[in-house]
């Protein structure tokens, strides 16, 4: 198959309206479109609210104000310029600000703007902290997408970073996988890549980003199976998001779909409030209702999927959600309080950890470590 042809313009998705185009202009002027033909083609476009139509073409509610540019603070995990260390084992590598598709809701909306950059053409800062702290023994690629990279520039980062003996895992953080599959099942040279850099000790993890079962098709299995030969292991995490998979039936049916094609369910995220992104929250309690509902649905094997809130503080797992009170334990902290038990009155309105009444005494801003690194959350 052909590589899909990519398009920044929105005046060229002759599949819109002129009416449509022209009222979507002023968002695109202000948030980076980016999609290309394979994936406009899952779209169907007689279906106003079809959900791959609803994640990556823009919506009137972007220029609506609500939330903040950098919701979990991400400004204040940077160690080094293009590097972020939160969770002591782990660090992150912002190797893109350049996806594959810019989806509507994405948590780094900040990074569409042409007045932000975290990305550094030279990863060296950050693999050199990385290699002066043996703690890390895992990194995150991400963005942006990694796998946006050019196989060469991606062979470059991955030798570097296997040169660390402490670092066990790599992770490729994509949408890639369902956006354009065949970037990765036509190009022999990463598939080498990943095969030389994924072994039994030290394995490369692909994080997908699928949000709903009808983005896996025939193109993207074939595209997981190349991995999966390759020696990488392929996870999956989405947002619960409104109008796109807020269904407990459309849940349940990537679950089983990810579990039939060996792509493991890790997680699914609480949307976070950021700025451009109102028309896709819904509450707590209805998403802990909605994950329930389909996992109910399918084996244990899609069960393995937790739902949980990337919040400035950490990973925060809700593990129940009744009578109106909400049960959460911290999943990932960054002050290394693993497993903390939290229980808290939850509004029917509340969609965020800081929603709920008494949640500050859980936690405190934290400042930031790098005084290069501006803050984005005002902007």
């Amino acid at each position: 198959m052909a590589s899909p042809k990519y398009i920044t313009n929105i005046d060229r998705v002759t599949q819109l309206s002129q009416m449509e185009r022209d009222q979507l202009r002023p968002i695109t002027d202000k948030f980076v479109f980016r999609a290309n033909d394979y994936y406009l083609n899952l779209i169907d476009w007689d279906d106003p609210n079809d959900p791959i139509r609803k994640l990556v073409i823009p919506n009137t509610g972007e220029l609506r104000e609500y939330g903040r540019w950098d919701a979990s603070d991400e400004d204040t995990n940077y160690v080094v310029p293009g590097c972020q260390h939160k969770y002591r084992t782990t660090a992150l590598l912002i190797v893109s600000e350049v996806c594959g598709a810019y989806c509507r809701y994405c948590f780094r909306k900040r990074l569409f703007r042409n007045d932000v950059k975290e990305a550094m053409a030279d990863v060296t800062p950050g693999i050199e902290y990385i290699s002066r702290h043996s703690e890390i023994n895992n990194v995150l690629l991400t963005g942006g997408d990694s796998l946006i990279l050019a196989t060469t520039k991606l062979r470059t980062i991955l030798e570097r970073l296997r040169s660390i003996d402490h670092v066990k895992i790599i992770r490729l953080g994509s949408k890639i996988p369902v956006f354009n599959p065949m970037r990765i099942y036509e190009d022999p040279d990463l598939l080498q890549l990943i095969s030389e850099f994924s072994s039994a000790e030290k394995r490369i993890y692909v994080m997908a980003h699928i949000n709903h079962p009808r983005e896996i098709t025939a193109e993207a299995r074939k595209c997981f199976e190349a991995l999966h030969k390759a020696g990488a292991i392929v996870v999956n995490q989405t947002p619960i998001l409104k109008g796109i998979n807020d269904d407990e039936k459309v849940l349940g049916e990537l679950l089983d779909k990810l579990s039939w094609a060996g792509v493991t369910p890790y997680y699914f995220f609480i949307n976070r409030p950021v700025a451009g992104n109102s028309d896709f929250v819904i509450p707590l309690q209805r998403a802990y209702e909605l994950v329930e509902g389909a996992k109910a649905r399918t084996s244990g094997l899609g069960k393995r999927v937790r739902l949980s809130m990337s919040h400035t503080s950490g990973k925060i797992e809700i593990l129940a959600i009744e009578n109106g009170m909400a049960y959460l334990k911290y999943h990932q902290s960054r002050d290394d309080e693993y497993g903390k038990f939290m229980m808290l009155e939850c509004p029917e309105d509340a969609a965020w950890f800081d929603d709920l009444p008494g949640n500050e005494s859980y936690w405190k801003r934290p400042e930031k470590k790098l005084a290069e690194v501006v803050s984005v959350n005002e902007l």
